[in-house]
């Protein structure tokens, strides 16, 4: 593997294309909580980047050693995806019909939540340990390394955007945040079986 700017924009790419369900989810939660304090912002852009950049890693130790077992595993990352992702948006759904009756504000994105979310939208990163499997430990650590790089900065992004409208729409924003969830579930249960 040779360092060249290509590797590096290759490595950006496969983040940027990593990060868009991580983007969505932070975009829900950014409605789902619209008071949400600046080092909880980083730390759950922080939770995203972390899982965006070892799951890779987690592929790429597959495939260079389990390869066989990780074939029969990635069959079934399109239904995990989806029954996390339809638990916690089913859940956030709720939550926002609730609240609709009442003048409540929704409660904040606690950590087992977030971890979930992490598993669900990098679960299909685990793919790209096949992508980067031809680099060495230490060019594939980089490439992880700039994925998360770059999924730091997107979840930061949704997280700002989803705030500022969740603050405008009120409970309406946990009922959006809830079907946001719930449609990134299916999308990716669609491409993965499909």
């Amino acid at each position: 593997m040779e360092w060249n700017w290509l590797f590096f924009c290759n490595s950006v790419l496969l983040g940027i294309g990593l990060a868009m369900d991580a983007f969505s989810v932070s975009l829900a939660n950014g409605l789902h909580e619209p008071a949400m304090k600046k080092n909880k912002m980083c730390g759950i852009a922080g939770v995203f980047a972390i899982f965006q950049a070892v799951m890779p890693m987690v592929g790429w130790v597959c495939v260079h050693t389990i390869s066989q077992y990780f074939k029969t595993f990635e069959k079934l990352v399109p239904w995990i995806a989806l029954i996390l992702l339809l638990m916690i948006g089913s859940k956030m759904l709720l939550e926002g019909i609730h609240s609709r009756n009442e003048e409540v504000q929704p409660p904040k994105v606690g950590i087992a939540a977030l971890l979930i979310q992490g598993v669900a939208t990098s679960i299909d990163a685990l793919s790209v340990g096949f992508t980067i499997a031809d680099y060495g430990f230490f060019p594939a650590l980089i490439c992880a390394l700039v994925i998360a790089a770059v999924t730091f900065i997107i979840c930061m992004a949704g997280l700002v955007i989803g705030k500022k409208f969740g603050t405008q729409l009120s409970y309406k924003a946990t009922i959006l945040g809830g079907v946001i969830l719930i449609g990134i579930g299916v999308e990716i249960f669609v491409k993965g079986v499909f």
